[in-house]
């Protein structure tokens, strides 16, 4: 997800208007209106309704506000350490997939810049793939993500592995009683981005079962993911540590009595060589920081062990 398109969708809805925002920003209308379309095409779904009466947010536009403006206000955080020029002393280049943005990374961001606060943070949101490659190439530093990367320049640790589940609606014709996961496995399926661990996963699982063309819908946005199940799209295959909030509310329920798919793991993954010990500390504290959201976790959602061994 691009961080400016989001910085954009943010003040066109506070705004609610594209010329003013465009005023804003400093760029054109144009521009304006081409993010937003990038983040709608993105997301699949439409944030704005333009009228005589000017711009307005759907009803999907405003959930996806909620969590725009938790992400912009970690970004103003993170800016408002590193303007004084007294304080600046490098950078370290940090990207996460939506799981971890959507639950720790705010609590991180907030914890670096207490204990660094002359280092300047620059964050970027992808797919674990695409933040697997960027570290590869060089282009990250540390990032966050499912998978191991096995290089010999890069190093991985286990954070901490989320239980998945299957999550519904409640009310919804989805919120029943299956029989089985063939059963289950007849119902629109809504999960992570096409050939992510999640899904090669799920894939596994309703093959073992011998369950042949299941109706599995990728996404790569978590907040998407979310929204669609709670708007009755079908059954999230999802961990229940992302959308807590929605099932203490009762907005959400989890299916019982049947098989799951496995666990998601989330790794730190990072550059070793000159100039990099200090992402070793943060390693440690990002240890912490995800030890600490865990705890606080319902028991149901979370693991009844942590196996949080160096990998």
């Amino acid at each position: 997800m691009n961080i400016k398109f989001l910085e954009t969708f943010v003040w066109v809805a506070r705004l609610k208007s594209f010329r003013l925002t465009a005023e804003k920003l400093f760029t054109t209308q144009a521009s304006i209106s081409s993010r937003i379309a990038a983040l709608e095409d993105e997301m699949g779904v439409r944030l704005f309704v333009r009228d005589s009466k000017g711009v307005s947010l759907t009803s999907e536009g405003q959930r996806v506000l909620e969590y725009a403006e938790r992400i912009m206000d970690t970004m103003q955080s993170m800016k408002a350490v590193i303007k004084d020029p007294r304080q600046v002393r490098g950078r370290i280049r940090i990207g996460a997939m939506d799981t971890v943005i959507h639950t720790w990374l705010s609590p991180l961001v907030t914890r670096l810049m207490e204990y660094y606060p002359a280092l300047e943070i620059e964050l970027s949101a992808d797919t674990a793939s695409n933040l697997c490659s960027q570290l590869e190439k060089g282009y990250q530093d540390i990032i966050f993500q499912t998978d191991i990367l096995r290089l010999d320049s890069v190093r991985n640790t286990l954070l901490t592995r989320y239980p998945m589940h299957w999550v519904v609606r409640t009310g919804s014709p989805y919120d029943r009683s299956y029989a089985s996961l063939e059963d289950l496995s007849q119902e629109r399926i809504v999960t992570f981005s096409r050939n992510s661990r999640p899904h090669q996963d799920i894939l596994n699982l309703l093959h073992s079962a011998n369950i042949v063309s299941p109706r599995i819908n990728c996404v790569n946005s978590a907040s998407a993911i979310t929204r669609l199940v709670r708007d009755g799209f079908g059954i999230g295959a999802m961990p229940a540590a992302l959308v807590v909030g929605e099932l203490t509310q009762g907005t959400l329920t989890l299916v019982d009595g049947v098989p799951l798919p496995s666990v998601m793991d989330i790794v730190a993954s990072w550059r070793t060589g000159a100039g990099m010990e200090r992402v070793e500390d943060i390693v440690s504290l990002t240890r912490e920081v995800v030890g600490e959201f865990v705890a606080q976790l319902p028991a149901a959602y979370r693991l009844p062990t942590q196996d949080i061994s160096g990998l």
